[in-house]
């Protein structure tokens, strides 16, 4: 990829460990670009690259609870996010479920790509769009869809 972006990178307490792991896997990719995480999970990702001698450009947030998925949020919105990974834990009961559909909510109105799940973080940041510099997104259109 020709280009820096800001890749943010969220995981519930239990699926903290496979985005770590997703992280490390993908270090070829995320050690080019900005890493923007909620607290606990940017110090685990921290931690392991240091532990593998290699360094990042990361900003850890609050904790998700703490505010951290509202601050990502405002981040979507202002466009300083380019791509999230969201490891959600949908088995589990989430004390701020507000601000996680909140986050969901602004990449999809705002038109940033999220991953919620480790296949689809690879599809996505293994397409050619990347780096296409010709390619730029289409804005959503928000209208009345009329049968007629």
């Amino acid at each position: 990829m020709k280009k820096k972006i800001t890749v943010a990178l969220v995981a519930h307490d239990k699926r903290k460990f496979d985005l770590v792991e997703w992280a490390l896997r993908n270090a070829d990719f995320l050690r080019h670009h900005h890493l923007v995480c909620t607290g606990t999970t940017g110090g685990l990702i921290f931690k392991a690259f240091a532990e593998k001698g290699m360094d990042l450009d990361i900003t850890c947030m609050h904790s998700g609870p703490l505010g951290g998925d509202a601050e990502i949020a405002a981040m979507v919105v202002r466009k300083e996010i380019s791509l999230a990974v969201f490891l959600i834990d949908d088995l589990s009961a989430q004390p701020h479920e507000a601000d996680i559909q909140m986050l969901l909510r602004q990449c999809r109105i705002h038109n940033i790509p999220i991953a919620c799940n480790r296949y689809s973080a690879d599809l996505m940041i293994t397409s050619s769009l990347w780096d296409d510099d010709t390619y730029v997104p289409s804005e959503p259109k928000y209208i009345v869809f009329n049968r007629e």
